[in-house]
């Protein structure tokens, strides 16, 4: 199974659709065998679902995230975990153990409004959006 973190400096980065990098995580019988750092190169919103799927991923464990960004993500079969904070190493393994802390009601509720909304004049980056 395989499982990714919205990722910034060791922490889950609370907005999906603006990360930059995803730390994949490669898991079997309930342990990580191997992990790396991968970049977006820029893609953002829907593009990341594709992103995901591409790489194989099952799982992404992410802070705030937009309806249209969750679609797109079970579309493309990708169990998702939104929510969460922390250390990304530290969630993950929670996560194995079935003691993962997140909230599934978790919405960046400005992304309900239109498809193909840029996020750029609302500062949602900053950390607000969870």
């Amino acid at each position: 199974m395989k499982i990714a973190v919205t990722y910034e400096d060791g922490e889950i980065f609370q907005h999906f659709g603006h990360t930059s990098q995803f730390k994949v995580y490669d898991t079997e019988d309930g342990k990580v065998i191997s992990s790396e750092i991968v970049d977006t190169n820029g893609q953002g919103h829907g593009a990341l679902a594709g992103f995901l799927l591409g790489g194989g991923v099952d799982i992404l464990i992410c802070g705030g995230i937009g309806g249209g960004a969750r679609a797109a993500l079970a579309e493309a079969g990708i169990k998702l975990y939104p929510g969460a904070s922390g250390n990304a190493d530290a969630q993950v393994e929670a996560f194995l153990k079935g003691q993962l802390s997140y909230d599934p009601d978790t919405m960046c509720s400005h992304h309900s409004h239109e498809e193909g909304h840029s996020c750029g004049s609302h500062g949602c980056g900053s950390g607000s959006c969870h």
